[in-house]
Formats: structure tokens, C-alpha cells, sequence
């Protein structure tokens, strides 16, 4: 009986609370298409991640925790992306690996305190919605041409009165292009980018 009570507790408490989040208009998920405009990414709002292959027999996952950009969206005309992210903000969960990844054998992030990403080149499907974007990595003191395969998510009001789209995007590098070769034996050499971006109309 007991239990019974708490459980039914349990799911007012849930209903009640998924109810109040939808009067405030936090829990709408648009799928209208982007308004074209200036947009900044919502860094609190985001996340850039990385997969590699260890030893041939894991992945593992990384992410960072410090970066800033912006973008142009205009199907009709010019669109452009400008992104750029802290190397020391390499973070996989585990100290000593984190410090080694800012060392001179990988990222070298006193060297290269940023990775940059630059385009003027994107795609867009017959609805208007971003399907690809061609641009330059620099990463590593080297720059080397990159393709983002992008996925629209939803666009639409927030509430706070702004205006806001979000994407997501990938795409698949080899770390040797870029001079990192240290480890390719253990580490796999082709890296998995993961971009979730969530940004807000100027």
C-alpha cells in the first residue's frame, strides 16, 4: 500500500512538473524552419564533442568546454560560419589524460591556444534549411578544408522574447592531416566531430 501511495505521488509530482515547464514554453519542440539573419551561438546551450577509436577496441569520447562563434543564415544570398575554440578546453573526463591531450604531443595548446573553423560555402535543401557547410579547420597550426554535414533541428521563439534555431552537424577528420601523429599505432587516426549548436538570432 505503501508503496502504491509513493508511487502515485511520484507521478503527480512528475505530471505537475512537466506541466509547469510547458506553461513557461520550455518543452516546445519547433520544426519550423530558420528565419534567415545573424545568429550567436548560445555557448550554454551547446556542445562540441570528438570520438576516437583506443587501442582498436573502445571509443572515446571528449568534448570542449570553451568556444564562441557566429553565423549567417541566408539561403538566398551570402551565409557564412565563424567558429573558434579554446585547446585547453579539452575535457574527456579524466585528468592526467586532459593534460596530455594540451601537451605538445596532440592539441599543443600553448603553441595553439585555438582551433578555428571558417566558411562561406553552405548548402541548403529546397525548404531553405542548411544541409552542408565547406570551410577551412585550422587546427594544430595547420588549415585544411572541412565539410559539415548539417541536420536543422527547430527555430522558433523563446521565452524570453528572443528568436532562436538549432543544428546539428558532424563530420570526420584524420588527426595525421593536421600533424598530430603521436599514438597512431593505439589511437585512431580518423576523428568522429560532433557539433550540437543552439543559437541566437542578433
Amino acid at each position: 500500500m505503501k508503496n502504491t501511495t509513493a508511487r502515485t505521488i511520484a507521478r503527480k509530482t512528475l505530471v505537475g512538473g512537466l506541466m509547469l515547464l510547458g506553461g513557461l514554453g520550455l518543452t516546445s519542440a519547433r520544426a519550423e524552419i530558420a528565419a534567415p539573419g545573424e545568429y550567436t551561438i548560445d555557448a550554454a546551450h551547446s556542445t562540441l564533442t570528438f570520438r576516437v577509436s583506443h587501442l582498436g577496441i573502445s571509443d572515446l569520447l571528449g568534448r570542449f568546454n570553451a568556444f564562441e562563434g557566429n553565423f549567417t543564415l541566408n539561403p538566398k544570398g551570402a551565409s557564412k560560419v565563424e567558429l573558434t575554440i579554446k585547446t585547453a578546453s579539452v575535457d574527456t573526463n579524466h585528468k592526467k589524460r586532459n593534460e596530455h591531450l594540451r601537451s605538445p604531443d596532440f592539441f599543443n595548446a600553448k603553441q595553439y591556444p585555438v582551433i578555428r573553423y571558417s566558411a562561406d560555402q553552405v548548402r541548403f535543401n529546397s525548404k531553405g534549411e542548411p544541409t552542408s557547410i565547406s570551410g577551412d579547420l585550422t587546427l594544430h597550426g595547420k588549415t585544411r578544408p572541412v565539410i559539415l554535414t548539417v541536420q536543422s533541428v527547430g527555430a522558433g521563439k523563446d521565452p524570453w522574447g528572443g528568436y532562436r534555431a538549432g543544428y546539428n552537424a558532424s563530420t570526420v577528420i584524420k588527426r595525421s592531416n593536421f600533424g598530430m601523429n603521436f599514438m597512431l599505432g593505439g589511437i585512431g587516426d580518423e576523428v568522429t566531430l560532433n557539433l550540437y549548436i543552439e543559437a541566437i538570432k542578433q
